[in-house]
């Protein structure tokens, strides 16, 4: 048997839900900005260790998307974190512009609510 590659045994720690997905966070590096929650699955967390570039699987069109392909406001994966549990996944990225599709640098609204 060979060797098996970097990202073939980043993919198989991961435990991906019934529907073959798993929550993948996307945060800014440098600041900590935490700047969107997407869907990934194995295919799309190997196309992101491969190209540096952050691909997702759209739930609601059920196909693969690269962040900023159609915008130009794309995620430069610096780091990808697996939680302890191996069944999330935190990228550290560098986003060149709007992160969320309605234009805010953020999907994460600024009004914070408190308990």
């Amino acid at each position: 048997m060979g060797d098996v590659s970097p990202i073939a045994q980043t993919v198989q720690r991961l435990h991906f839900g019934p529907d073959g997905l798993l929550p993948a966070i996307a945060q800014q590096w440098d600041t900590g900005e935490v700047l969107m929650l997407a869907w990934m699955d194995a295919e799309a967390v190997r196309r992101t260790l491969q190209t540096g570039r952050g691909t997702y699987w759209s739930r609601s069109r059920q196909e693969y998307w690269v962040k900023g392909e159609t915008s130009g406001h794309v995620q430069q994966v610096r780091e990808v974190r697996i939680d302890c549990d191996g069944d999330a996944v935190l990228l550290m990225v560098d986003q060149t512009g709007p992160a969320c599709h309605t234009g805010l640098r953020s999907c994460f609204d600024t009004a914070s609510v408190r308990p």
